[in-house]
């Protein structure tokens, strides 16, 4: 007798609902990210104003002012302590939110973070390629060839504020979680490819503060006024050890415990998190912007960013590589996993997110600090081309979610939907017997409200024929009684 075939495992759902506690961490975090991209957007453009203005030598004064102590080795420019300090904490925040997808959220399945890990690599790995095409084939520098890879989720998120699109939580846990990913491989670039002269003894002294921070963690101790003085040490000793500083604040993000343990209603990750994320959305993020971003605009300059090889290949990553590479990252992997799209949305959905993920800003401005550091006329040109490769990518991408806006707020008001108002989207409650029973206490109300209404209009009705009756007797007799008056006052 044959064995019977076994029964095939059920397609996984792509870019299908969220569990309810993932759908509201993400909704806060992008809730913050978003009004952090905006203020992000206008540290950009009052940048650009302040360094095109006939008082752009006061922006260069204050950018390239020296502070710090310098024994320690840190007299630094208030553009390098933006970069090197304040970009740690964004960093810190980043390493937090990317500990939280390994234990809890998308990354901790294999097979969920399978798709969003390849977007991401292929997201970086199509810009990449896409500069090194148009510069080998330009004679252009292949040092910049990192610079288009980082998507700023921030700067999306702030586009999306701007241009008013409600996109379901799928797709903005999607763009989030592809965001985590390009962060994590952004800081491995960093690491490996931006470190030069090694202070051996400073990166040990780096990786002692670290362990020591760890070994505070796990033993329970608490106390801002113990892990902030630490912080800035191993922050200090990571500066001087020539591995760029804000690796250090990936560090001490991925050390903190971001699962939830019993009677804990947040974890110290996710708690840190939330007391830190202003801070780095609100004023490290936009004050990093505000000293990188001033670049000189002219017609010359904007040419010179479609005619330069290293500004060409800047622009097309952000824009065709990006798109391209996410995209076909995804299609491929969800072809080859058997993940089936949400049937609420399409592969054009995908195809614009991947185009919204074409804006980097702040690690592209840093990655292109790092690449041209000897040479500051082609930074200032590497900077324009990050730039104006991130407003045609949010050009585009405005105009492709644009088209299905109506389906997006339809789909993300069905999701927001909270019939029985306990607090909890209804699409979340249909196997829960409690919600049913509410709904029908609530629906037994209104029919009881509707049968006494009936009822009210029946009587009303039943009332009405009588009523017009005798008002119709009335008239009559009234006709009968004035009828020989009226015909006395003619004439005979």
């Amino acid at each position: 007798m044959a064995a019977p075939n076994p029964t095939p495992s059920p397609a996984r759902k792509f870019l299908g609902r969220l569990p309810f506690p993932e759908r509201t961490y993400v909704a806060e975090a992008l809730r913050a990210e978003t009004v952090g991209g905006v203020l992000l957007l206008l540290a950009a453009i009052a940048a650009l104003v302040w360094a095109n203005t006939p008082i752009s030598g006061s922006y260069e004064t204050v950018r390239d002012f020296h502070i710090g102590p310098a024994a320690l080795g840190l007299d630094l420019s208030i553009q390098h302590w933006a970069a090197d300090g304040l970009l740690a904490v964004f960093f810190f925040v980043a390493g937090i939110e990317l500990k939280r997808e390994l234990v809890a959220g998308e990354l901790r399945d294999p097979k969920a973070a399978a798709l969003p890990v390849i977007a991401a690599l292929c997201g970086m790995i199509a810009p990449a390629l896409v500069y090194a095409m148009v510069n080998l084939g330009g004679g252009g520098s292949l040092d910049g060839w990192a610079v288009p890879t980082a998507t700023d989720i921030a700067f999306a998120l702030a586009v999306l504020a701007v241009i008013g699109t409600s996109l379901p939580s799928a797709l903005r846990a999607f763009l989030l979680t592809l965001a985590v990913v390009d962060d994590l491989f952004a800081i491995l670039i960093i690491a490996v490819f931006f470190t030069n002269d090694l202070n051996f003894a400073a990166l040990g002294g780096a990786v002692a503060g670290l362990v020591v921070f760890w070994l505070l963690l796990r033993t329970g101790v608490r106390g801002w006024y113990v892990y902030v003085p630490l912080a800035l040490v191993i922050w200090g000793l990571m500066y001087n050890s020539g591995v760029h500083a804000t690796i250090a604040g990936v560090a001490m993000g991925l050390m903190l415990r971001c699962t939830r343990r019993d009677g804990e209603e947040h974890s110290p990750g996710e708690h840190i998190e939330h007391l830190v994320r202003p801070l780095s959305a609100g004023f490290a993020v936009p004050l990093f912007a505000l000293f990188s971003a001033g670049v000189a605009v002219t017609g010359g300059a904007l040419a010179d960013v479609f005619t330069t090889p290293e500004t060409l290949g800047v622009v097309l990553g952000l824009v065709v590589g990006k798109a391209v590479g996410i995209f076909g990252g995804t299609w491929l992997a969800a072809r080859f996993t058997r993940a089936e799209l949400n049937e609420d949305l399409t592969w054009a959905d995908l195809f614009a997110v991947a185009t919204l993920a074409g804006i980097g800003f702040t690690v592209s401005l840093l990655i292109g600090e790092l690449a041209f550091a000897g040479d500051a006329a082609l930074t200032d040109e590497v900077k324009a081309a990050v730039l104006m490769g991130s407003l045609i990518a949010a050009v585009f991408a405005a105009i492709l979610l644009k088209l299905r806006v109506r389906r997006y707020q339809a789909l993300l008001a069905e999701e927001e939907r909270d019939d029985d108002m306990d607090g909890i989207p209804d699409v979340y409650e249909l196997h829960d017997p409690a919600y049913h029973l509410r709904m029908a206490e609530i629906h037994e109300k209104k029919a009881a409200e509707h049968r006494r209404l009936a009822e009210a209009a029946a009587a009303a009705e039943t009332a009405a024929p009588g009523d017009t009756a005798a008002s119709g007797g009335e008239s009559g007799q009234a006709e009968v009684a004035g009828a020989p008056r009226t015909d006395g006052d003619r004439p005979a």
